[in-house]
């Protein structure tokens, strides 16, 4: 006889994936035979540089990295990191102390809430926001608060609304920028008045940094650790996932506050051997090698983010365009939820949307799009849209 064991109540607290019914609608679409033009997904359509994958099959063959890596990663690439931020963002960082080597950023932002806080501590939260987050929370058994974006206060906490009660009682900030969903960037002065409330009551914050490298219009997005202070009262998850297109590989970082640190790898001790060798040398050399990769991806999201939000104003479908990240974000017409939205584009245009409400309660006037697909695609799905004429 066959037992069906009970899941632990961990796994039972974890939220339900909102987005896993939308692929079912979406592939049911596209197994009528209709061309669905998928803008729902994160996921980067370019590959991997050549010059890093080359380093990766090289590196490959050394017999070092067949064995066992050393459980905290190696030195070399946390050196890298290091040099990376000091060229990249004119941030210090001590490699042995500030710096861990995570298995893409996701693990450290699902890992660092059981690292810090106790069950039924308080958590912060930006809403909308990325949902993994509270996968993290779930399992941690944290009280989640959730920070309102608006785009009245250019979608940024706004702390003062915050009441003092829940400041007092929160653990944990985080923050995340530029921004999934909503693709804004974040300001020096808002950062500053970040680090300013996490003294003031005592609060750790957790920056995800994973589209740091996708600004727009010239303008380079801040890292939260050029704030004086910023290390003091906090930590930056970084990934080589958007930056590099290397979301499979799996590499990313924890960097900032010297306890955070040791926590994350004290963890990680239990739960990993650190990443294949390999990976880390070829990711060494992607962090120190040319940079012309990263510019020129930057300059092809641009061009398409320019040919999507070009198209949308033709058809009245006004929104500001997006200032980082390969997300844009927009409001949903008069009369419609971000729900219902989705399914009029799905049925009628064959447009697949991120519905807002996926990403919090305030997001449920807005869908996101991913701008990871060529101009002319992007300018079609938005031209479909417009002869529903919702925007009239």
């Amino acid at each position: 006889m066959v037992v069906d064991y009970p899941m632990s109540d961990a796994l039972k607290r974890l939220p339900k994936q909102f987005f896993a019914d939308l692929v079912v609608k979406t592939n049911a679409e596209i197994a009528k035979g209709y061309d669905v033009i998928n803008l729902g997904q994160g996921n980067p359509d370019q590959p991997t540089p050549q010059h890093i994958v080359r380093a990766l099959q090289q590196a490959a063959a050394n017999p070092l990295y067949h064995k066992y890596s050393p459980f905290r990663g190696y030195d070399f690439l946390k050196e890298a990191i290091a040099t990376f931020y000091k060229r990249e963002y004119d941030v210090d960082l001590d490699p042995k102390t500030e710096v861990a080597i995570l298995f893409g950023s996701k693990t450290g932002l699902v890992e660092v809430g059981e690292c810090l806080l106790n069950s039924g501590d308080t958590v912060l939260m930006p809403d909308p926001g990325y949902p993994d987050y509270l996968s993290g929370f779930a399992l941690a058994n944290l009280k989640v608060e959730k920070m309102p974006l608006t785009s009245e206060n250019g979608f940024l906490p706004d702390y003062d609304a915050l009441p003092e009660s829940v400041l007092d009682t929160a653990r944990l900030m985080f923050l995340n920028y530029p921004n999934n969903p909503t693709a804004v960037t974040a300001p020096a002065d808002f950062f500053e008045q970040t680090v300013r409330t996490a003294e003031k009551h005592n609060i750790c914050v957790v920056h995800d940094f994973a589209y740091g490298a996708l600004g727009f219009d010239g303008k380079k997005p801040r890292s939260f650790l050029q704030t004086p202070g910023a290390k003091d009262i906090g930590v930056e998850m970084y990934t080589m996932s958007k930056t590099y297109n290397m979301a499979g590989w799996r590499v990313g970082f924890a960097l900032g506050n010297k306890s955070v640190i040791r926590a994350i790898e004290l963890i990680q001790d239990h739960y990993y051997v650190s990443l294949f060798g390999a990976i880390q040398e070829a990711s060494a050399k992607a962090l120190l090698g040319p940079q012309d990769c990263v510019r020129d991806l930057v300059a092809r999201y641009e061009t398409r983010r320019n040919a999507f939000f070009n198209a949308a104003h033709r058809i009245g479908w006004n929104a500001a365009p997006s200032q980082g990240s390969f997300f844009g974000w927009l409001p949903v017409p008069e009369g419609f939820t971000s729900e219902t939205f989705f399914d009029e584009l799905l049925t009628k245009a064959h447009v697949v949307v991120a519905p807002g409400i996926g990403f919090g309660s305030s997001g449920g006037n807005y869908i996101r799009v991913g701008l990871l697909t060529e101009p002319e695609r992007l300018t079609e799905a938005v031209e479909r849209i417009g002869a529903l004429h919702l925007f009239d």
